[in-house]
């Protein structure tokens, strides 16, 4: 006997919006908890999972006709236009950032080497991208793996620096060393980074 929830799944399936409304509805609380998870906290800074779940569900209901969910779970669709949304919420308020960070390593800041302005957008791209979708470009994926093997207190050096923007006075404040000391620590981060990613 068919149950009421797999009822509505027939229903969503069958392209009933009424029903799919009622889907995002009864799974509001996961679908929120997901985007929450991929945000990451520079973008969860410049908007809120609930922005993010309504304009999900007004893509879901406009997209539904044409999208093809037979022996699909709608649930798993919905995550993927979150992603999407979020992927796109990445590139509208940290483009230009990323931007900003490149010229300004390539104008010749302390400790720039040849090809450090395309490994500081991966950088920058690394630290603010859902991991799901950033993932499947390679290369960056590696630039992931090589983040995650620097000391902790090198990583926040770096998130604050190139990612929140802050210069290095700032950034020494906030991790109790002296100025001359974190641009130090983050030269030989980036130099890192770049001998692992083999950058040229």
């Amino acid at each position: 006997m068919a149950t009421p929830d797999n009822l509505l799944l027939d229903r969503v399936r069958a392209k009933d919006t009424t029903a799919l409304a009622e889907f995002l509805e009864a799974r509001r609380p996961q679908l929120i908890a997901y985007i929450e998870r991929n945000l990451g906290n520079a973008l969860r800074r410049k908007v809120e999972a609930e922005d993010v779940f309504q304009e999900v569900s007004v893509h879901a209901i406009k997209a539904l006709d044409a999208v093809e969910l037979t022996g699909r779970d709608p649930f798993r669709w919905l995550c993927e236009v979150a992603e999407r949304r979020i992927v796109d919420a990445h590139r509208r308020f940290f483009g230009a950032q990323k931007r900003d960070a490149a010229r300004e390593v390539a104008l010749g800041s302390p400790g720039a080497v040849t090809g450090e302005a395309g490994l500081i957008n991966m950088l920058v791209a690394s630290m603010t991208t859902p991991s799901q979708a950033f993932s499947r470009d390679q290369k960056e994926f590696r630039m992931q793996q090589a983040i995650a093997e620097l000391p902790e207190e090198t990583q926040e050096a770096l998130r604050l620096r190139y990612v929140e923007n802050q210069s290095t006075k700032e950034v020494a404040r906030h991790l109790g060393k002296t100025d001359v000391a974190t641009r130090v620590m983050l030269s030989r981060a980036v130099k890192r980074l770049q001998e692992l990613l083999d950058v040229e």
